[in-house]
């Protein structure tokens, strides 16, 4: 990907920017539940959560002949999820339409959304793409750029103080690097840090996706031109030069974040980056697996459902990925893919917004965290098909309309708490399963099993390790890969529309027992299920 295709807005004549579980069984039989095992799983729903629990019936004798046996090893195919691995990308100019205008009673319902994906951290916000080279904060001495399209307002800044206080966020700033300016970058970066409390703040984010600022336009000129932010020879040799002419002049004590690109080659030069620039704490890229803009049907990269589940689609970031996670690490620095998304122009109506795009995001989240890096920033930015939820406002209430790819989010967010570790599954090869498994602190092991395919049923024997004192599994479903609505986790969901950010109905988990040592499951066509497996 790496190019601003990836960021929300689509620039003038822009061109394809690509160097830019409640188990199935047969007839029920009465089975008690004991009290010791009623109280761990209402103890594994969330605070507030209505719980049910049933059991699947009765436990067939032996393992089923046409079962998929998947086995969990002890050893850790991953680092341990840290705390904020999963954030939100947010254009400048969205901010007001997700918050609200209102300084003292920033959008409620946002705020739990974003929490949600966060629960017991601090959700990491970045505010950035294209509009990060598109916002300015008027500076006296300096003329308003011809490229600037959104100006930083005191209203801004409070809501966007209100809002990160209200979630207890730390943020991502993207400062404007296309412009040129030394005076202005300082100047957008001071107000910034002291409107919202430079504590707060865990990096500034010098550009976006500078790779482009040579071939795609900053604007278009009044005779209807696009006009180029730099030379078209722009490399990353110029970049370097820019980075560290423009960084010099940003306030000291403030770590800084970049490249905020997803080209492979810069990627590539990530170490000369961070070798230049030792104020770099947070190295940030971008990633898209498809692309809306000037791309051929016959593409692989062409936004269809099929193409959004194959296995480039989910797994290609993590594989560019690895390299440069082995070399910021070494130098203590992260990596954040602080913009990922679905398609790239703003997402496709049919396949960014529909339920495919959730089982993508559970499978992408996954990779991500297996190939080490420390932080995922799901981009959104208002009207765009890919944007996890939007919201409208009347007669003083919020509702917000939560889309399909938000309840993958939620569910990675359960099987991969804070301080799990990632482990290796094994399975025999079969078209459209995906699984993964975490073990959390306290010994519970969780386990992700997918089932991307739209028609396949397909019957899974998980391994029970001899310590497993209780087995239930949650399901998320929908009517099919292409449903916008009727999505639910673990028998929940977010109305439609929604005044309060949480899911309603009642959870529901079901208590499994093991075959043989292992746990049966019925995994539906287009569908996903967590097996939380407690041990002692």
């Amino acid at each position: 990907m790496g190019s601003r295709e990836g960021s929300e807005y689509q620039r003038e004549r822009k061109p394809d920017r690509s160097s830019r579980l409640h188990g199935r069984s047969s007839p029920r039989a009465p089975v008690t539940v004991g009290r010791a095992r009623l109280g761990a799983v209402v103890a594994l729903a969330a605070v507030g959560v209505i719980v049910g629990v049933s059991d699947p019936g009765d436990v067939p004798a032996a393992v089923p002949r046409n079962a998929i046996a998947v086995d969990v090893r002890g050893g850790p195919a991953g680092p341990a999820i840290p705390p904020g691995f999963l954030g939100l990308s947010v254009e400048y100019s969205s901010l007001l339409s997700y918050s609200g205008p209102d300084t003292a009673a920033p959008n409620p319902t946002f705020i739990r959304l974003v929490r949600a994906l966060a629960p017991g951290a601090s959700p990491v916000i970045r505010f950035g793409g294209d509009t990060t080279d598109w916002t300015w904060w008027p500076t006296n001495g300096v003329p308003k750029p011809p490229g600037i399209r959104f100006v930083l307002t005191r209203r801004w800044l409070a809501v966007a103080r209100a809002t990160a206080l209200a979630m207890g966020a730390r943020l991502i700033l993207g400062i404007n690097l296309e412009a040129d300016s030394s005076k202005l970058a300082r100047s957008e970066a001071r107000v910034l840090l002291k409107d919202l409390g430079g504590a707060r703040v865990a990096g500034l984010e010098l550009g976006n996706e500078p790779e482009v600022y040579g071939s795609i336009g900053w604007y278009t000129n009044a005779e209807g031109v696009s006009v180029l932010g730099r030379p078209s020879g722009y490399d990353f040799d110029s970049y370097l030069a820019d980075y560290r002419a423009v960084s010099s002049a940003l306030p000291r004590g403030v770590p800084l974040a970049g490249p905020a690109s997803g080209a492979p080659l810069w990627k590539a030069g990530l170490s000369r980056f961070l070798l230049a620039n030792p104020r770099v704490r947070i190295a940030t890229f971008h990633a898209y697996p498809l692309r809306r803009c000037y791309t051929s049907s016959s593409s692989p990269t062409y936004p269809t459902i099929a193409n959004l589940l194959s296995p480039a689609a989910v797994g290609g970031a993590a594989t560019g990925l690895r390299a440069a996670v082995a070399v910021a690490h070494a130098r203590g620095v992260q990596v954040r893919l602080d913009e990922v998304n679905s398609v790239s122009c703003k997402g496709t109506r049919g396949v960014s917004d529909v339920f495919a795009s959730a089982l993508w995001a559970v499978d992408t989240l996954f990779h991500l965290a297996t190939a080490g890096v420390d932080g995922v920033n799901i981009h959104t930015l208002t009207g765009a098909p890919y944007a996890p939820f939007a919201f409208s406002h009347a007669g003083g209430h919020w509702r917000a309309q939560v889309r399909p790819m938000y309840y993958g989010l939620m569910l990675f967010t359960r099987a991969a708490p804070a301080g799990s570790r990632l482990l290796t599954t094994l399975h025999a090869r079969a078209p459209g399963l995906r699984t993964w498994a975490t073990l959390g602190p306290g010994g519970t092991l969780r386990i992700v099993l997918i089932d991307d395919s739209a028609t396949r049923r397909m019957t899974l024997a998980v391994r029970a390790p001899r310590s497993a004192t209780l087995a239930t599994l949650e399901r998320m479903s929908a009517p099919g890969l292409r449903a916008r609505g009727g999505v639910t986790l673990a028998g929940q969901s977010y109305r439609s529309p929604s005044t309060t950010g949480q899911l309603s109905g009642a959870f529901r988990a079901a208590v499994l027992h093991p075959v043989q040592r292992r746990y049966v499951v019925d995994l539906r066509p287009a569908s996903a299920a967590l097996l939380t497996l407690k041990t002692r």
